[in-house]
C-alpha cells in the first residue's frame, strides 16, 4: 500500500506542475496558430482596408498568419459582440472602429459593454471622412452643397455606412452646423454605400480617406473637404469643410487593434509590441500616409483613456444633434 502511494504522489505532483505552468507556457510560446482579426464592416471600407495593410506585416513579426474576417451588420456591433465573447487567449481580435463609442449613445441595446468587454492594444490610424459627390451633381465646393441643398431641403439623399457610424455622425455633423436637411440612405458598410455613389443612385456621402481616396484621384468622385481640423497629409490640396464654408467643424475616424477583456498581459504587451513594429515599417507606414491616414500606434493605456473620452465625446454629440436612441 505503501508502496502504491509513493507511486501515485509523484504523479500527482507532476500533474499539478503541469496544470500550474500550462497557461504560463502558452502565453510565453504565443502565438502557435493563425490570429483572427474581426473587421465589424463590410470589405471595401476604411476599417477592412487598414486592416490588410497591416495584417501581412504583423502576421511576419508574430510569426503567425493573421486571417482578417469580415463580421459586418448591426452597427457594427455582430463583429464586436463577436470578439466580446471570444475565448481572452490572444487568438481573435477586433479591429475597432469609431462605432465603439458611438453605440451607447445611438442604442438603447449594445451586446457588450466596449469599456469593460475589450482589454485596448493600440489605435492603429486616424484619419478623416472626405465629403465626396457624384461629378453629376453640379456643386465644386462645400459652399456650392450648402447653397444647392438649402434651395431644395429634404430632397438630396446621402449614403453611409449604416446607422449610428462615424461616416453617418459626420454628415448629420455637417447638415446640422450648416443648416441643412438631407435624407439618410445607411448602407452595411462604406464600400456598398460607395458602389451607389459612383452609380450615381446617392449623390452625397462622407465615406473614410482610405475608401474615397482612389475615386477621387481617377476623377469618379468629388472632393469637397476633408472632416478633420486640419488638411490630410496625403491630400494637401483638399481643403477642411472647416475653412471651406463651415467654421469649426471636425469629425475624426479611428481604428484599433483591441482584444476580449481577460486576455493576459503578456500576450497584450506582445500584441502591442508588434503593432507598434508595424505601423513603424516604411512599407506600411508609407500606404497609410499616402491614403491620408495618421498612423498612432499608442499604449493600452492611452488608447482605454482615449476610449473613453470618445465615448463622452459622441454621446454629447448625438444629444446636440438630436438624435433618438434606437
Amino acid at each position: 500500500m505503501r508502496q502504491n502511494v509513493r507511486r501515485v504522489c509523484p504523479l500527482i505532483l507532476l500533474g499539478a506542475a503541469v496544470c500550474c505552468t500550462g497557461p504560463a507556457q502558452a502565453q510565453q510560446n504565443y502565438p502557435v496558430r493563425p490570429i483572427r482579426l474581426v473587421v465589424p464592416s463590410s470589405p471595401g471600407g476604411g476599417t477592412d482596408i487598414t486592416a490588410r495593410i497591416i495584417a501581412p506585416k504583423l502576421g511576419e513579426y508574430l510569426g503567425q498568419q493573421v486571417v482578417v474576417e469580415n463580421r459586418p451588420g448591426a452597427g457594427t456591433m455582430i463583429g464586436g459582440e463577436v470578439v466580446a465573447r471570444a475565448a481572452p487567449d490572444g487568438y481573435t481580435l477586433l479591429m475597432g472602429i469609431s462605432t465603439l463609442a458611438i453605440n451607447p449613445a445611438m442604442y438603447k441595446k449594445v451586446p457588450y459593454d466596449a469599456l469593460k468587454d475589450f482589454a485596448p492594444i493600440s489605435q492603429v490610424v486616424a484619419l478623416p471622412n472626405i465629403l465626396v459627390t457624384h461629378p453629376s451633381l453640379p456643386v465644386k465646393s462645400v459652399k456650392d452643397l450648402i447653397a444647392f441643398a438649402k434651395a431644395r431641403p429634404g430632397q438630396i439623399n446621402f449614403a453611409s455606412a449604416g446607422v449610428g457610424t462615424n461616416p453617418h455622425l459626420s454628415m448629420e455633423l455637417f447638415l446640422s452646423m450648416a443648416g441643412l436637411k438631407m435624407i439618410h440612405v445607411p448602407y452595411k458598410g462604406s464600400g456598398q454605400g460607395v458602389i451607389d455613389l459612383l452609380a450615381g443612385h446617392v449623390p452625397v456621402m462622407t465615406p473614410s480617406i482610405l475608401t474615397a481616396l482612389p475615386y477621387v484621384k481617377n476623377k469618379r468622385l468629388r472632393a469637397l473637404g476633408v472632416t478633420s481640423a486640419k488638411r490630410a497629409g496625403g491630400t494637401p490640396d483638399i481643403p477642411t469643410i472647416a475653412e471651406a464654408g463651415v467654421p469649426g467643424y471636425e469629425a475624426v475616424q479611428w481604428f484599433g487593434v483591441l482584444a476580449p477583456a481577460g486576455t493576459p498581459r503578456p500576450i497584450i504587451t506582445r500584441l502591442h509590441g508588434e503593432v507598434v513594429r508595424t505601423l513603424q515599417a516604411a512599407d506600411v507606414r508609407q500606404r497609410l500616409v499616402n491614403d491620408g491616414a495618421d498612423p498612432v500606434g499608442s499604449s493600452p493605456e492611452e488608447f482605454a483613456a482615449f476610449l473613453r473620452a470618445e465615448t463622452t465625446k459622441w454621446a454629447k454629440v448625438v444629444k446636440d444633434i438630436g438624435i433618438q436612441p434606437e
